[in-house]
Formats: structure tokens, C-alpha cells, sequence
């Protein structure tokens, strides 16, 4: 259902293929001859696949995708139909650009914004639709979206990395670019308990909960047998996404019980974010058939692990080869070893902004623990790679470890030994031939991460050349701008334990930043230096950043405030009520023993009931806490001052209501309970 790369050789004339693929692999433009072509290529196996309609694709600043759809009916003088689709219609559309979040940069009377064809991504057949991947900008030109963005900083990839490689004598790679898989975790419950659950239906997470009996303690979930239904869905899912040109390959238990992973295999780094937008809407709409809800928060549930989106990040050339790839020698290989040090040289200078590209209002509950990496930013390296660099810089040669296989037992065959183990802790993670950042959560897009990641590449590569090109002696030059960054930045090179108390005193020491919540990381955004990075490499204006900073607070605030709201709607309306008739019956039946004269002061009942009332009493002033604080963010219009009230006042009351909450929830009858308790919801899916 992709009109793919073998789609469009299969359809279009041998010169249009040719110059399209041209046009996609260059950067360079196309006539709008070229776009007719394809266009009525498009439209005739689109309808051969059922489609009535087209839309174009995109990723505004909402989070979600969006689009418009259009019939390719036109009709006709005198009566009748046909089916028309135009170039012109292929490479622009017109979508409502006030509507859309613009932080400042469109108002509600400038509503003109445009969609724009992106050739790189293949259109696909969805639900009877034509589905064309665009990037969506305003009628002044300001980006408006992820996609154009993130198109932006992989030109700026590009245009560095060409450079670097025509000194080592790579002059006929015509382009480089990033590559991206992601791992997308997710929790799937049954459709019934997330109905009895307004938390989950309005904020994805739950807001309180008592700790259920067991709920990763044996740790039995992690890759264990899946269980028939979800082992359906899975199948289905894959399916569906394999039809749509997603390349899925890994499927598997994740560490929470209900919680679940799937892999997707590396693609072009504009394609790859396509895919995992897709591979969240299918997870959604597949769950739903099979009478599940899918849970993209990071952090559901309070006390299991929450959900990530673990990006691997590289680069490839043209010709298909991977620049992070080691091979048998590494220290004797100068470009990677380069690379490399771009790459720590790139996250030490822009940890922040790093970091705020992860940062959510979701995420700031799963950072930390349970295999999600903190929020300090480190490099993670491996014994070996590291040992490779410590020798360079002290001038010593370096014996390259040979590829060891493990004896396990006589019966086994002798298994290949990876040169360095792996750690699960670390934000940004050398894993063989490519950087693993594990900080992103699991709803957001990796355009974001991939962006930052692309454009600070960029930028250290850029210094590079600049250093290297003006060289009189290239291999001295080299080695000694190797060693050198290696020397300035290994401080964010950290091969340890990232969750332990001594990474943080020893990362404080270093210099390192320890941004702990989104209120703390956004402001990064416009940071002098991050301004002029952006500007620099043209991947952001000024006031494109600005704009992002301005929605993405308006985000942070908004998911606290209906969070908070609807803490204090549920307490009311739901909890306090049943727990109310949970003391009636206890007092009845106290009232009941006492006219039959069985009543004693030590019976179960009165401990009960007074535990009961201590903590209702404490929890309804807790309560008109929360409700004077609500009350209060809506005067703040400061929205730095407001994310940082939002975290300093909402967020702390509501955390304080929720431990009295989850004890009530210990003492109720479980008919008197407002929603499904954890236990019920973890285990629901059978």
C-alpha cells in the first residue's frame, strides 16, 4: 500500500524516475512537468488500491499528525465525472494555518499556510485515502511543523559531512544523511477498565492508584511468553504497518506487566520519523479492534517502568555506508574515530538543548529509574572505544581487541563477544555502529531529538573541516584534533552507573547540567549560543524557536492543569462519594453490634473508620489546596513563570493528594472504589 521506490520505477516514464530520484537524492528542484507526471502515476494506483480521496500528511507542533481530505472527483459539463489530481495539487495544499499551534508566529486573521510534497517519503493508501508526507509552513515561510525542520538539519548534515569526507578522499559520495530507527514502547489494557477510568481517558495516566501486589517484582514479564490476544494484535499490527512501507522487525514483552516494544528497522531520517507517526496511529486504531486501548504516556502508572522511545542515530552515505561502523581496527580508523569525537564534542556543548528535546510534561515522571535513562546527559562510550581515545590522548598505541567468542557449555555452539558490553542507563549510548538516545518518551515525536541531533552533528563537523581544510599537514592535523576534542569533552563521557547518587555529585563536579524537569529544560530553546547554532546552520530562525518554546510551555501547563482538574472532578464526584458509603456501612454495622449489645472498643470497625475519617479530612484540605492553586495559574501570564508554578505548586499538591488517595484506596471495599485498581488494570488483558 507504499508507492514506493519499486512502485514508482514499475510506473513512471524511465526519464521522470530518473530525474525524480535525482531531485531526492541531490536536494535540487523539479519542474512542475515532472510533478504532473507522477501525480497521474499516483492517482491511477491509488485507485487501483481503492482510494477516493488524497490528503496531505503532516506533523504540526500539536504532536499528532493532521490532514485534510479531497476527492479526486471533478466533475464534468454536462453531467458525469472523472477522476483528476493534478502536479499542482500533488506539491501544495492549503491547510488552516491559524488553527494550527504557530507560538506567536500566525494569528487567528493570517490563516494561510501551505503543505508542500516532501519526495523523499513515500505516500501511501490508508482507509480508502492517498496519504502524501508534507511539510506544512506558514504564508511568510516560518515552519509550522517537525517535518521541515527536521528536513532543514539534515541538509545541514549533509552539506558538513561532504566536506569531511572529500578530505580522506571520499569526493564522489553525493549525500550523506542521518539515519533513524526507533524502539517504541507502549502498555496495552483492556478497553473496559480504561472506560471506568476518566485519568486515563483525559490525561493518559493515572492519577492515583495503590501499588498493586505484585507488579514487576519477579520481573517475569520481560520477554516472556505473549500472551494470545496480545500476540493477535501484534500480528495485525504488523501487518498493517508492513502494508504501509514501515520496515517492522522486533516484537516483545517490555519489563511492566501490559507493557510492550516494538522495533522498527533504520531508515533516512525524514522517512524514519514518517514511520514511527505511523507506527503510533496503528498501535492506537489496532488496539481498538481488538477491544484494547494502547497507552503512549511514559509513565501510566506510578512504581512500574514507564515507556520510551529509544532513537538509534547514525549517519550513511549514498553508497550505503554507515560512518559510526568501527570495523576490525577501529583506533586505526581515523574517519570513524572523527566522527566520533564530533559526536561527544556535539552533546557536550549542546547537552541542554538535548535534553529539552526530550522534555514533556510525561516524561518528567519516567526519567530516572526503571531503565529510563536521567536527566543528566552523558555519553556512554564503552571500555574499549574509550580506552582507544585515553591511549591517543597520552600518546600511547593501542592493541585493537580481536573478535573473542564465549564457551559456554560443550553442547553449545561458541557464540561472537561484542568488543564492549552495554549500558541501559546512559541517555546516549555507542552501541557497536550507532548512538542509541534513550532519553525521548514514548508519545513524542523523534523529530524533535533527531533535529538537535542532526544539526549539532553538523556543527562540530563544520569546525572540523574548517580546521582541517586550512591544514598544510592533513594527518597531523587530524590526529591532533582528535586527541584534542577528546581532551576538552571527555568529561561528558561517563561509562558507569547513571542511576546511582555518586554520578550525580561526580556529574556536578564535571560541570555537567542536571535539568530535571521540562520547566527547567525548555528555556535552553533560546539560549544565545542555541540561537546562533540554529540560525547558523538554517534549521531554525529566531522567532521559529521562540515559537516552539511559547507552544511547547502552552503544552507543559496544559497537560498539568487538565491533569489537576481532573484529579479534583474525580475526588468529588467519584471518590469522596464511595467513600462516604464505606463509612456508612462500617458505621451501621458498629451502630448494629451496639443495639445487640456485641459492641466493643477494640472491634476492627472503629480502626477502620477512624483511619478512614483522619485521612478524608486531610485529603478534602489538601483538595481546596489544589483548587485555590488551579484557581491561581490562570492569572500567571508569564509562561515560564506559569510551567515553573505549574511545577512548584500544581504538581507537588497533587502528588500530596495522591498519597492520602492511594492509603484510602487500602482501606475501601472494592465496590465502594471509584475505578479499577491497578491491579485490575495491569492484568487486565488476559
Amino acid at each position: 500500500m507504499a508507492f514506493n521506490d519499486a512502485a514508482m520505477k514499475e510506473r513512471l516514464p524511465a526519464d521522470t524516475y530518473s530525474e525524480l530520484k535525482r531531485a531526492v537524492e541531490t536536494g535540487g528542484g523539479f519542474a512542475i512537468e515532472l510533478a504532473d507526471a507522477v501525480a497521474e502515476a499516483m492517482k491511477n494506483w491509488a485507485l487501483e488500491k481503492g482510494a477516493t480521496h488524497y490528503t496531505h500528511w503532516f506533523q504540526p507542533m500539536t504532536g499528532v499528525t493532521a490532514e485534510k481530505h479531497e476527492s479526486f472527483v471533478a466533475p464534468l459539463a454536462g453531467g458525469g465525472a472523472v477522476a483528476e489530481f493534478s502536479g499542482r495539487e500533488l506539491i501544495r495544499g492549503e491547510p488552516d494555518a491559524s488553527a494550527f499551534p504557530s507560538g506567536g508566529l500566525r494569528a487567528t486573521f493570517e490563516a494561510r499556510g501551505y503543505t508542500a510534497w516532501d519526495p523523499s517519503s513515500s505516500a501511501f493508501v490508508k482507509d480508502g485515502t492517498l496519504y502524501i508526507p508534507t511539510a506544512f509552513c506558514s504564508y511568510s515561510g516560518e515552519a509550522l511543523d517537525k517535518k521541515t525542520p527536521l528536513l532543514r538539519s539534515i541538509e545541514a548534515l549533509n552539506k558538513q559531512a561532504k566536506r569531511i569526507l572529500a578530505l580522506f578522499g571520499d569526493t564522489n559520495v553525493k549525500r550523506v544523511f542521518p539515519t533513524s530507527g526507533a524502539e517504541q514502547e507502549y502498555f496495552l489494557i483492556d478497553k473496559a477498565v480504561y472506560d471506568k477510568r476518566p485519568d486515563l481517558q483525559y490525561c493518559g495516566r493515572t492519577l492515583f492508584g495503590a501499588r498493586p501486589a505484585n507488579g514487576q517484582d519477579f520481573e517475569g514479564h520481560y520477554y516472556g511468553a505473549i500472551k494470545p490476544r496480545v500476540a493477535a494484535f501484534m500480528k495485525e499490527a504488523d501487518l498493517e504497518l508492513w502494508k504501509l512501507g514501515v520496515p517492522v522487525k522486533t516484537k516483545h514483552n517490555e519489563a511492566a506487566p501490559a507493557q510492550h516494544e516494538l522495533a522498527v528497522f533504520f531508515s533516512a531520517g525524514g522517512v524514519a520519523a514518517d514511520h514511527n507517526q505511523l507506527t503510533m496511529d496503528v498501535l492506537k486504531y489496532v488496539a481498538a479492534r481488538h477491544g484494547m486501548v494502547c497507552l503512549l504516556h511514559e509513565k501510566p502508572f506510578a512504581g512500574v517502568s514507564g515507556s520510551g522511545k529509544h532513537n538509534n542515530w547514525s549517519m550513511a552515505t549514498d553508497a550505503g555506508i554507515n560512518l559510526l561502523e568501527p570495523g576490525g581496527t577501529p583506533s586505526k580508523n581515523a574517519r570513524f574515530l572523527l566522527f566520533i569525537a564530533a559526536a561527544v564534542k556535539a552533546v557536550d556543548e549542546y547537552q541542554d538543548i538535548l535534553r529539552a528535546s526530550a522534555a514533556n510534561a510525561g516524561n518528567d515522571h519516567r526519567l530516572g529509574a526503571n531503565e529510563a535513562p536521567p536527566a543528566i546527559v552523558s555519553v556512554y562510550l564503552g571500555e574499549e572505544l574509550t580506552a582507544i581515545f585515553e591511549d591517543l590522548e597520552n600518546g600511547k598505541s593501542h592493541k585493537d581487541k580481536n573478535n573473542s567468542v564465549m564457551e559456554i557449555a560443550a553442547a553449545l555452539p561458541r557464540i561472537p563477544k561484542d568488543a564492549t558490553d552495554r549500558n541501559r542507563t546512559s541517555p546516549f549510548a555507542f552501541t557497536g555502529n550507532k548512538f542509541e538516545f534513550r532519553m525521548p518518551g514514548s508519545s513524542s515525536s523523534i523529530a524533535d531529538p533527531n533535529i538537535v541531533l542532526n544539526t549539532i552533528a553538523a556543527d562540530a563537523l563544520s569546525e572540523f573541516a574548517d580546521e582541517l581544510e586550512k591544514s598544510a599537514d592533513f594527518n597531523a592535523a587530524l590526529t591532533r584534533l582528535i586527541k584534542n576534542t577528546f581532551s576538552k569533552h571527555k568529561r561528558i563521557i561517563f561509562n558507569g552507573n547513571n542511576y546511582s547518587n555518586e554520578w550525580v555529585a561526580e556529574a556536578g563536579k564535571r560541570g555537567l547540567l542536571n535539568l530535571k524537569t521540562t520547566a527547567d529544560a525548555l528555556p535552553c530553546l533560546i539560549a544565545e549560543k542555541n540561537v546562533a547554532l540554529f540560525s547558523r546552520h538554517g534549521v531554525y530562525s529566531e522567532s521559529e524557536l521562540r515559537s516552539r518554546l511559547d507552544i511547547q510551555l502552552d503544552n507543559y501547563c496544559t497537560a498539568i492543569k487538565i491533569e489537576a482538574m481532573t484529579m479534583l472532578d474525580m475526588v468529588k464526584k467519584r471518590i469522596l462519594p464511595g467513600v462516604f458509603e464505606y463509612q456508612r456501612r462500617l458505621s451501621d454495622m458498629m451502630n448494629a453490634k451496639s443495639a445487640a449489645a456485641h459492641w466493643l472498643s477494640t472491634d476492627p470497625e472503629l480502626d477502620i473508620l477512624t483511619d478512614i475519617s483522619n485521612l478524608t479530612e486531610a485529603l478534602y484540605k489538601k483538595l481546596n489546596v489544589l483548587e485555590k492553586g488551579i484557581n491561581k495559574v490562570k492569572s500567571i501570564t508569564d509562561k515560564i513563570k506559569n510551567a515553573e508554578f505549574c511545577r512548584d505548586n500544581l504538581l507537588k499538591n497533587m502528588a500530596a493528594l495522591r498519597a492520602d488517595l492511594d492509603a484510602l484506596e487500602m482501606l475501601v471495599a472494592k465496590d465502594c472504589r471509584a475505578a479499577p485498581s491497578y491491579g485490575e488494570i495491569l492484568y487486565s488483558v488476559k
